[in-house]
C-alpha cells in the first residue's frame, strides 16, 4: 500500500473511532484492530461497517449472560477450555483466509454445558480479532475457515445443546461477526450426521450451510482445501502439536483477561 493510501486509511478508521466513541448506542472504547475488522468486513463502506457495529454491540448487550458476564480463568471456562480444542492456527492460507479448528479432546458428554461453550467461543474470537493474524505484522485476513473434528462428538453431546444458545450463536455469526465466514469443513463425521444434521438445520441460514463441507472418509479429502502445512501435526500438517498451539493461545487469552473483562469495551450504558 501506498504511502498515501495509508494515511487516508488510517485517517478512515480515526473517523469511524470518532464516531464509534461519540455513539450513545455504543461502549465507550473498541479495540483498534477490531474496528478495522469491522471495516474491512463490510468491503470498506463506511456507512455498512457502521451498521455492522451497531448490530454487532446491539446483540451482544441483549444477551449478557453470553456476551458480557464473562471471565477466560472462572471455573465453568476453564472446564470449557480443558475438553475442548478452540484454536486458531497460525499463518494465512493463500487467500488470506484464518484457519480456526475445534475438537473435542474429551469425549465425555457430562463435560458439556453448551451455555458456557458458546460463551467460550466467543471470548476465543474475540481475542482473536484484537491480536494481529501474523506475528509479523498487522495484516488483516480476509476471512475465516473452520474446521471440526467431530470423531469425539456424539448423539448424547446433540442432546446437551441449549437451543436458546444455539440460536443466539447462529444470530450473531450471521449478522453480526466481523469477520466473513468463507467455509466450515467437517472432518472425521460419524454414520448419524444426518441426525445431527437435523438438530441444527433449522438454525443454519441457506447462505451459511452452503459452506459447509462434510467428509465423511477420513480427511484426505481436507487437503484439497487446505493446504497441510497450516494444519496439526496430528492431522497431516507441520504446524505444530495441537496442544502447543493451545496453550500458546490459552496465554494469549489469559494475557487479554483485563481486556475481555472490561465493560468499557463491550457494555452499552443506558440512561
Amino acid at each position: 500500500m501506498a504511502e498515501n493510501d495509508d494515511t487516508d486509511y488510517e485517517a478512515k478508521i480515526d473517523y469511524l473511532q470518532k464516531w464509534f466513541e461519540d455513539n450513545k448506542k455504543l461502549p465507550k472504547k473498541v479495540d483498534r484492530l477490531l474496528l478495522k475488522r469491522f471495516y474491512q468486513c463490510m468491503f470498506e463502506n463506511m456507512e455498512d461497517a457502521q451498521k455492522l457495529i451497531e448490530i454487532n454491540y446491539l446483540i451482544r448487550n441483549s444477551y449478557p449472560h453470553i456476551f458480557l458476564k464473562r471471565d477466560p480463568n472462572d471455573a465453568s471456562s476453564r472446564q470449557t477450555f480443558e475438553y475442548a480444542d478452540m484454536v486458531p492456527l497460525p499463518g494465512l492460507t493463500k487467500e488470506k483466509y484464518k484457519i480456526t479448528f475445534f475438537r473435542l479432546n474429551d469425549p465425555d458428554p457430562k463435560k458439556m454445558n453448551h451455555t458456557e461453550d458458546t460463551k467460550g467461543y466467543i471470548m476465543v474470537t474475540d481475542c482473536r480479532f484484537c491480536t494481529p493474524d501474523l506475528v509479523d505484522g498487522n495484516c488483516l485476513s480476509e476471512g475465516e475457515v473452520q474446521i471440526f473434528d467431530m470423531s469425539g462428538f456424539s448423539l448424547k453431546h446433540a442432546a446437551r445443546f441449549s437451543m436458546s444458545s444455539l440460536r443466539i450463536y447462529m444470530k450473531f455469526l450471521h449478522q453480526a461477526f466481523p469477520v466473513r465466514i468463507k467455509c466450515i469443513h467437517m472432518i472425521n463425521c460419524p454414520p448419524y450426521l444426518d441426525r445431527l444434521i437435523s438438530i441444527v438445520r433449522p438454525f443454519i441460514s441457506k447462505e451459511v450451510f452452503k459452506l459447509i463441507y462434510f467428509h465423511t472418509t477420513g480427511i484426505d479429502t481436507l487437503y484439497e482445501h487446505i493446504p497441510r502445512e497450516l494444519l496439526p501435526d496430528e492431522y497431516g500438517g507441520s504446524a505444530g502439536k495441537l496442544s502447543d498451539l493451545k496453550a500458546q493461545f490459552m496465554q494469549v487469552m489469559s494475557d487479554k483477561r483485563d481486556y475481555l473483562m472490561d465493560p468499557t469495551y463491550w457494555k452499552v450504558e443506558t440512561s
